[in-house]
């Protein structure tokens, strides 16, 4: 049974509405559909593809398990300049790197919760890499 590749990042949030409108402002998702489970959350997709489960999470819940951590999950994009445009006109903060003998650009930027995640573009994308705080 060899993996394939990522099917989906479930995070749990205490600011469900929030972390939604970062997942479609800032990361291009759309909020679709989702199976009539009994608690809060949203699903959200890249094209056909729910990656990104949202789980709205008690302040409660969120003190029980206080083991449940993230260090980062990563996604493939292409248009880096665009994107990075866009974390500046959001005033979202930004650090970049790029893969030692790959090449691949890394923009990690963390989610309202705190969460990190980087976003990989290719080798061949062009643009200014310098770090942004959000000012």
């Amino acid at each position: 049974m060899p993996i394939q590749k990522l099917d989906h990042v479930n995070v749990r949030t205490t600011d469900l509405e929030t972390m939604i409108g970062f997942c479609e402002r800032i990361l291009g998702l759309k909020k679709g559909r989702r199976p009539g489970f009994d608690f809060p959350g949203a699903w959200m997709y890249a094209g056909e593809q729910a990656i990104v489960h949202l789980v709205g999470a008690s302040e409660e819940l969120a003190e029980y398990r206080p083991d449940q951590q993230l260090e980062h999950y990563a996604l493939s994009a292409s248009g880096l300049a665009d994107f990075l445009a866009l974390l500046r006109t959001e005033k979202v903060a930004y650090y970049c790197r790029v893969l030692p003998d790959f090449g691949i650009r890394q923009v990690n930027i963390f989610d309202p919760d705190g969460n990190h995640l980087h976003i990989d573009f290719p080798a061949d994308e062009e643009a200014d890499l310098s770090d942004y705080d959000g000012a």
